[in-house]
């Protein structure tokens, strides 16, 4: 899709002799090339990694942190594994938050603690990065889709990150008592 979007691309920018019709036909085309490869990202977003599935969510955080081009201290104290659900809560506000540690905050470190206490799961991911993340601004992506899932499971986010940093990142889910 990737290719398809960028020689439809190519085709719009270096045929400039075509027809009106043909030109709207490859713009059409272009834009939904383009949808497709945005609703394939947001799907693959949503699905659960196998090793989460397979090993829990250390295993899997592991694996995140490991891909990230700064080094990142990971903490995971769970007696037990939370529900299927709050695990992938967990899991996805993680990989999300270091994905927007490595694109904005110009950090050199990142820290996850993950950890149960009770009938919760804390989640908290902090940088040392410039800060000025800003929850309100993110117009529904980013910090405010993150927040958005932790309400899914009636959790609780927050972000706090002043000009200058350090951002810190928490969310807390609750996990139903007695449940795994």
């Amino acid at each position: 899709l990737v290719s398809l979007a960028v020689n439809l691309g190519l085709a719009r920018s270096t045929l400039g002799d075509l027809p009106e019709d043909a030109r709207k036909v490859i713009d059409e085309a272009h834009r939904e090339a383009k949808e497709a490869i945005a609703e394939l990202s947001n799907l693959v977003r949503g699905l659960h990694p196998a090793v989460l599935e397979d090993r829990g969510l250390d295993a899997a955080l592991s694996g995140v942190a490991a891909r990230l081009p700064i080094p990142v201290r990971l903490a995971v104290d769970l007696p037990q594994r939370p529900s299927p659900t709050v695990e992938a809560v967990a899991y996805f506000v993680v990989s999300e938050a270091l994905t927007n540690v490595v694109k904005h905050a110009r950090a050199t470190r990142a820290d996850v603690t993950v950890e149960r206490t009770g009938e919760t799961l804390r989640v908290v991911v902090a940088d040392d990065g410039a800060g000025g993340a800003d929850l309100a601004a993110a117009g529904g992506t980013g910090l405010a889709g993150l927040a958005k899932r932790v309400a899914s499971v009636d959790g609780t986010f927050s972000c706090r990150s002043p000009a200058g940093g350090p951002t810190v990142i928490t969310a807390q889910l609750p996990c139903a008592p007695g449940s795994p």
